[in-house]
């Protein structure tokens, strides 16, 4: 098993620029990767990742080595969402719960608000929110609006994090 790669080893490699979150390197690794040029490239996730010492890292998680000196304990999140942007004041240390709660509408989302399903059966929408990998039901309600209210109240109460308002409830037409 490999051990991780140290703070000291990564600063000897590469440098990062805290205000743009971009990491460059500073030895020639081969003829792509020279000294001077961008480290990393976009993962399927839209996630930058850099290969250092032959494993590969998110920017993201070497970024917080970078400033720290140590590996994040558990999450991090990237505040804004956008996940290529590594900048120091867009990242911060959560739990996965409170990362979960700050994420994007999924794709197949057809209320165009979080935890808000249509229930075929009842023929109404169903609220509900998820903490610490629990499921709790808020109601049924007969529009979608509504049931999003409930949610965003729900919210304010039971999550610890705080995303940024609005920007993940109603998707855009």
């Amino acid at each position: 098993m490999k051990t991780e790669i140290s703070a000291a080893r990564l600063r000897e490699l590469l440098h990062y620029d805290p205000e743009t979150g971009v990491f460059t390197r500073r030895v020639t690794r081969n003829a792509i990767a020279k000294a001077g040029t961008v480290a990393g490239t976009l993962d399927r996730g839209g996630y930058v990742a850099i290969m250092v010492d032959g494993r590969r890292h998110k920017a993201h998680r070497l970024a917080w080595l970078y400033v720290y000196g140590k590996w994040p304990s558990g999450c991090l999140d990237h505040i804004n969402r956008l996940t290529g942007d590594n900048r120091i004041s867009n990242l911060r240390e959560v739990t996965y719960s409170e990362n979960q709660q700050n994420t994007l509408l999924q794709s197949n989302n057809t209320s165009g608000y979080r935890g808000v399903v249509w229930d075929k059966k009842k023929r109404r929408w169903k609220a509900h929110i998820k903490l610490n990998g629990k499921r709790h039901h808020l109601g049924s309600f007969i529009t979608a609006e509504v049931a999003h209210e409930a949610r965003k109240a729900a919210e304010v109460t039971l999550h610890t994090h705080r995303p940024i308002p609005e920007i993940h409830h109603k998707a855009t037409a």
